[in-house]
């Protein structure tokens, strides 16, 4: 598998597994099948794994923690998160570390490679009441407790570096990637439309290009997340969702694009995570694979190498972006 200098980090394979297939998000699997699946993507090279404590409740971690027992095959990094919305200025370095030490009790881990905040990053006075299922992370919170505590937990070498999610408001994301303390990687949205989806709680465009363009500008990592839109990109979204959520919405803004992928001979998802490794900027795409099927229709995309121009300009055409 190729591999890519993430920002001002370490080489890291072109294709990284996420915690959301195997945290049990995205369809019905096993704990059994998610184990084999972390297991079977680090023998076919990936070096990356990005896991959550979000993702199943713990069950991502658990599965890395069973996977390997703590102890990591050479070469193998690790990502956690910690959702923050905590706002009493006491308590938030404390909630912080509890959150980070819980992660690597369950992952079986002393330390891990990166730490990113997975809350998204609000202004100060913005109406956190539409963030019902999660927390969001105002702004004054970020830049005077998150930045400070990881800086200390590098120091102590608990965590490796850390970086931020990229899906919050934007001027947000982009005001924090222009601090004297910069993140070392940044999450960003990487599909061919560019959108959220039911993780956009703002007003207005993702800016998403935008963001990974800065992010790269500073020297920081790329790490390039929902390549498939949560199954939006894909042939047939595989679990019960409402009308109106927002994978639901854009699978039915995206017909034009499967009728193209069916047109090139390819799947949906292969074409859509082709797409995202030959985005201008990005480091690493973040899989959600919940089996070793996926997992191996993934790997073979990659391994069939860049997009011609002539067909990103195709599917360009074919769809709407956020």
């Amino acid at each position: 598998m190729e591999m890519r200098q993430l920002g001002g980090l370490w080489p890291v394979s072109a294709l990284a597994l996420g915690g959301g297939g195997v945290g049990q998000l995205w369809g019905e699997t096993t704990r059994e099948e998610c184990v084999a699946t972390v297991r079977q993507a680090v023998d076919l090279g990936i070096t990356l794994l990005d896991m959550a404590p979000s993702y199943g409740d713990g069950e991502a971690e658990l599965v890395v923690g069973a996977a390997f027992d703590g102890k990591l095959p050479d070469g193998v990094r690790v990502t956690t998160k910690h959702r923050l919305g905590q706002t009493d200025p006491e308590a938030i370095e404390k909630n912080i570390r509890d959150g980070l030490e819980e992660s690597l009790k369950r992952l079986r881990l002393e330390k891990v490679d990166l730490f990113f905040l997975h809350s998204n990053i609000i202004p100060n006075d913005f109406d956190a009441s539409v963030y019902v299922t999660r927390p969001a992370t105002r702004w004054w919170v970020y830049e005077e407790h998150f930045v400070p505590t990881c800086k200390k937990l590098v120091s102590e070498g608990k965590i490796g570096a850390w970086g931020i999610t990229g899906i919050g408001v934007p001027e947000c994301l982009l005001r924090a990637l222009d601090l004297n303390d910069k993140p070392a990687a940044v999450q960003c949205i990487s599909n061919l439309i560019d959108s959220p989806g039911d993780l956009q709680y703002f007003p207005g465009p993702s800016r998403a290009r935008e963001i990974i363009a800065k992010t790269k500008s500073i020297g920081a990592g790329v790490l390039g997340i929902r390549p498939v839109q949560g199954g939006a990109l894909t042939d047939a979204i595989d679990r019960d969702l409402p009308s109106g959520h927002g994978v639901v919405t854009d699978y039915a803004k995206t017909a034009n694009y499967r009728a193209l992928a069916k047109e090139l001979g390819t799947s949906p998802a292969a074409l859509a995570h082709r797409y995202a490794l030959a985005m201008k900027g990005v480091d690493t795409v973040v899989l959600g694979c919940k089996n070793t099927a996926e997992l191996k229709e993934c790997v073979i995309a990659e391994a069939n190498g860049p997009l011609e121009p002539d067909i990103i300009a195709r599917i360009d055409a074919a769809v709407l972006r956020n």
